[in-house]
């Protein structure tokens, strides 16, 4: 073992458990202000929630044994021999540490889906679907991707950080769940005004801070694969941020701080997946491009197939992934990390594009099949969406019983 190492990863660790924390400030600011409790509280129970499942069983189905391609079994259920020695997945660090990194990218999967369903899913049944979606999709595109065996890293497919398991099968989920849900009530006719920006903006930035560790750390050793994954996610990053400022001003005039801090996101996003495989003069690209594709795809779901995605998980996270995803096709160079057998498009081979294409579109499969049988599952047991008058008085009265704000009202 390596304690240089392992310093980087128990470090990078809390880095990445601060980016679901993050989430619930950037989603939570992002909607009314009768819906803030709700909307944050989502993210925390899953915290709970992804800690107790990954422990016990999510992180032996993941990353232990191999069926198929697909899943992993039980050999170390309850963390069962999973201990201070490094296992077989990084040499250098306790077993126990790599088990507490990848705990954290199950911890904030499920979360991200949260956005598609604020302001009128259930609490218990949002609370339900996300427990059974971490088993039938989570568990399964871990272990297809990173896993010893795993079907995606077989057809030689690459995923640095999360583009296919985290962002791709998230935001595809999402996109499920908004259908089936319906539209919040009023959508049509009532403006969904952001009711805390400074929130959003704080939010974004712990997302940022999380994300070096979450792209960082995926090289799992303090070492220069680790560097080169930090520059080319603060590059694309930055860039994104940038063209989304421009796109503002040149929609409306005036840059705004919920676009900027939307930029930044989506250009981690990008990145994720080939942060540890893509030059530095591509994260520029790679970030430049895929804000105008996010927001044209937000202004398409949203004014012109009128779906409502409320907090655009869809079209940012799932969007983002897959321009990342693809763009690793284009852009990657095995000379920076051997863990990709051929080059990328521009280099003139088509063997990694084509792998690409394909894990993106079993990812987007596991999806859709995964989320509508939890849907089916959770209507067994409790009714999706809240109530009329539920959702009229606002879902933290209904759900949580308490107020955000003590003057609060009431109306919106």
């Amino acid at each position: 073992m390596n304690s240089g190492d392992t310093g980087f990863m128990l470090f990078s660790t809390a880095l990445v458990f601060l980016m679901t924390p993050g989430l619930a400030f950037f989603y939570g600011g992002l909607v009314r202000r009768k819906n803030i409790c709700n909307t944050i509280m989502a993210c925390v129970a899953i915290m709970g929630l992804s800690v107790v499942m990954w422990t016990l069983f999510g992180y032996s189905l993941s990353f232990g044994g191999d069926h198929f391609g697909i899943i992993g079994d039980f050999r170390w259920f309850g963390l069962r021999q999973v201990g201070w020695e490094p296992g077989p997945y990084a040499a250098t660090i306790p077993h126990l540490v790599y088990t507490a990194f990848q705990m954290m990218f199950a911890m904030i999967t499920p979360a991200l889906i949260t956005g598609a369903a604020a302001g009128r899913m259930r609490f218990k049944a949002l609370f339900l679907f996300a427990a059974l979606w971490s088993l039938l999709v989570y568990y399964p595109m871990a272990h297809m991707v990173w896993g010893m065996g795993g079907f995606l890293a077989s057809i030689g497919s690459v995923d640095f950080a999360g583009g296919n398991v985290v962002h791709i099968s998230s935001g595809v989920s999402a996109l499920i769940l908004a259908l089936i849900l319906g539209k919040r009530r009023g959508y049509d006719h009532t403006s969904y005004r952001i009711h805390n920006i400074p929130f959003v903006a704080l939010g974004a930035s712990l997302l940022w801070f999380g994300w070096f560790g979450f792209n960082a750390g995926s090289a799992l050793a303090a070492n220069g694969l680790a560097a080169h994954a930090f520059m080319t996610s603060a590059i694309s990053s930055a860039c994104a941020l940038l063209v989304w400022m421009l796109l503002d001003v040149i929609k409306s005039g005036k840059p705004t701080l919920v676009g900027a801090s939307t930029g930044l996101v989506v250009g981690l996003v990008a990145i994720t997946p080939g942060a540890g495989f893509v030059p530095m003069w591509a994260a520029f690209l790679i970030g430049a491009l895929v804000s105008p594709i996010c927001c044209f795809t937000v202004v398409l779901l949203k004014q012109k197939l009128k779906i409502d995605d409320a907090l655009d998980a869809f079209g940012c996270h799932g969007i983002g992934g897959i321009w990342g995803g693809i763009a690793t096709g284009i852009f990657a160079d095995s000379s920076i990390n051997s863990v990709a057998k051929w080059n990328g498009l521009v280099f003139g081979d088509t063997r990694l594009f084509t792998a690409q294409l394909i894990s993106i579109g079993v990812t987007i499969a596991t999806a859709c099949v995964g989320t509508l049988i939890c849907v089916c599952l959770v209507k067994a047991v409790t009714p999706l969406r809240a109530e009329a008058h539920e959702e009229r008085i606002g879902m933290d009265l209904s759900q949580h019983g308490e107020y955000a704000y003590p003057s609060f009202n009431g109306l919106d």
